[in-house]
């Protein structure tokens, strides 16, 4: 793949943008990270609509109140994974996460059920787990560094798993895309031909070893914690970004939308992460 300057300004003039925007919802408060990733869930929910409808028409014509409805009940779960820190006054986000997923589930079942169109319902529960399940995961995983006295937030290193599972994602999409350009020759896979085996392997090794070196140094975090959870997320971000493409491909579009030019959509934008995110959250809640 030939590296193209423009394309490459492009990108950077976009991901400097995005970087920007991201940064300040992931780091402002863990409020302000709860919106960054309510925006990403129901930006990708529109574009998965649109991808899931084209591939297949019973999706295509679904009642307007299932995807609303289906969206809300993944938002709910997302406030299902909240902790205490996420309360108004005596009022807990979590509690209204679980009356609002139940609700919203049940109304969106029972709306295609009714006009046999199972074939939605089927659909829309990929979608819960592909998009909605995958943030309620980073939800959950910006809690676990909370530390609580009483039900007061007493320290707040919840941001360790998040960043480095995003930093991996960043500095491996990057490196690929640019060791890719300079040197690559072999396709990945003929899903994405544009993604070769050169610029895979070289972004995740310069991904694995940025993380695993910045995590020891600034954080004084363990070694191989750091190298297998910065593995797991380049690895598992790899299929994910092969599974959109395959999406795409199956739908006849080149881009999931057309929010972040050189990017593309959020699909386009998170695909690896939705995926990734999944993984690292099993083996934290597994293995750590």
């Amino acid at each position: 793949m030939a590296f193209n300057l423009q394309i490459f300004k492009t990108r950077t003039l976009t991901a400097i943008v995005f970087v920007i925007l991201m940064l300040c919802g992931l780091l402002i408060s863990h409020w302000t990270f709860f919106l960054l990733f309510t925006i990403i869930h129901f930006g990708c929910w529109v574009e998965f609509k649109n991808i899931a409808g084209k591939i297949e028409p019973a999706y295509k014509n679904i009642s307007p109140l299932h995807i609303y409805s289906i969206m809300l009940a993944g938002w709910g779960f997302m406030l299902w994974m909240t902790n205490n820190a996420y309360s108004i006054g005596e009022i807990k986000l979590k509690a209204i996460g679980w009356y609002l997923m139940l609700i919203a589930l049940i109304i969106s079942i029972i709306i295609e059920a009714a006009r046999r169109n199972f074939k939605a319902i089927l659909i829309s529960i990929c979608g819960l787990l592909y998009i909605s399940f995958s943030c309620g995961c980073m939800i959950d995983l910006r809690s676990e560094g909370m530390v609580f006295k009483g039900s007061i937030l007493f320290l707040d290193f919840g941001l360790v798993l998040p960043i480095c599972l995003i930093a991996a994602m960043w500095i491996n999409d990057t490196m690929a895309y640019i060791v890719g350009s300079l040197i690559g020759k072999t396709p990945l896979s003929s899903i994405s031909p544009n993604k070769t085996w050169e610029g895979t392997i070289g972004g995740f090794l310069l991904a694995v070893a940025t993380i695993t070196v910045c995590g020891y140094f600034l954080l004084n975090a363990d070694v191989m914690q750091l190298i297998i959870i910065a593995a797991i997320a380049c690895v598992a971000g790899i299929f994910g970004d092969l599974l959109e493409s395959k999406l795409k491909r199956m739908a006849n579009i080149k881009d999931s939308g057309s929010i972040m030019p050189g990017h593309g959509g959020f699909l386009d934008r998170f695909d690896s992460l939705l995926v990734a995110t999944i993984f690292v959250w099993l083996y934290v809640k597994l293995f750590m």
